[in-house]
């Protein structure tokens, strides 16, 4: 038996946000052959299980880079940002002023100027055409409203003893700005910080990736790690490819992903996923 980790975006969904049904398929063929299936991505937990739902398939899942776990619908694990190192982040954001939302147990918050912010910079001249071209930009640009995302107004209304800050999702499309603002955020204790593009810094505790996810769920079901696999494209993906006894990069991944592999397959619009799963996990 072996425990699969499914980055989402770039991965199992391909270039229009879909799964196919090869994925699909495979992904079942597993699961009936023993084998326990997880979606370990950068997006919230609730929203990944009304996705999976969509295509019937019931995966267990690792939200917001590993830092929200859930099998079998229950949370068994979640890593959250003390109150301190969240005033530290949020004071760095402010001074430059970033569009940046914040993503708690209870829901996720936009600062209330988000898309003035966001018009801002992009009326600046300063975004690179390869940001406007990425393929999560429309994604990462959404307005909140539009996902049912609130605003809030004072940092008091979800820094509190009511709610746990779980990450810091930034849109940094100025890359000076983006490189000055981690340059800072590296200097506060106790945090992570990684990018599922080249364009969103997301910050999260220091034990809060997808490597630890990955351990995690492991423990819960008692799977050794050395029978695990990883398979994702992007920078974030890093951690759980380096805790996996199995790491697969997608064909379209980065260079610096598929460095930290240990195989390449076929890219998400080639059906990647379902491929790695025939040739590497269902005729093991």
């Amino acid at each position: 038996m072996k425990l699969i980790a499914l980055d989402l975006d770039g991965t199992t969904l391909n270039s229009k946000k879909e799964m196919s049904n090869e994925t699909i398929q495979a992904i079942r063929k597993a699961q009936e052959q023993g084998h326990i299936v997880m979606a370990l991505t950068g997006r919230s937990a609730t929203p990944v299980i009304s996705e999976l739902a969509k295509y019937d398939l019931d995966l267990h899942v690792g939200g917001n880079n590993g830092t929200e776990i859930y099998a079998n619908g229950q949370l068994i694990e979640l890593t959250s940002l003390p109150l301190p190192q969240c005033q530290k982040i949020m004071l760095e954001l402010e001074k430059e002023s970033m569009p940046y939302k914040v993503c708690t147990n209870i829901r996720t918050f936009a600062h209330k100027d988000w898309l003035d912010r966001y018009e801002k910079v992009l009326a600046s001249g300063l975004v690179p055409n390869e940001y406007l071209d990425h393929k999560d930009y429309k994604m990462f640009t959404t307005p909140p409203h539009v996902y049912g995302q609130s605003f809030f107004h004072n940092p008091e209304e979800i820094l509190n003893n009511e709610s746990t800050v779980i990450k810091f999702l930034i849109l940094g499309l100025d890359p000076i700005q983006k490189d000055r603002l981690r340059s800072q955020l590296e200097l506060i204790e106790e945090i992570y910080v990684a990018s599922s593009s080249p364009f969103n810094p997301e910050v999260t505790h220091i034990n809060g990736n997808k490597g630890n996810g990955l351990k995690a769920m492991a423990r819960f079901f008692n799977i050794p790690i050395e029978n695990t696999v990883a398979i994702g494209d992007e920078i974030n993906d890093i951690p759980m490819f380096q805790a996996a006894g199995l790491a697969i990069a997608m064909g379209n991944a980065e260079e610096e992903v598929k460095k930290h592999s240990d195989i390449t397959t076929l890219s998400n619009d080639e059906n990647g996923v379902a491929y790695a799963f025939e040739k590497y996990i269902l005729n093991d």
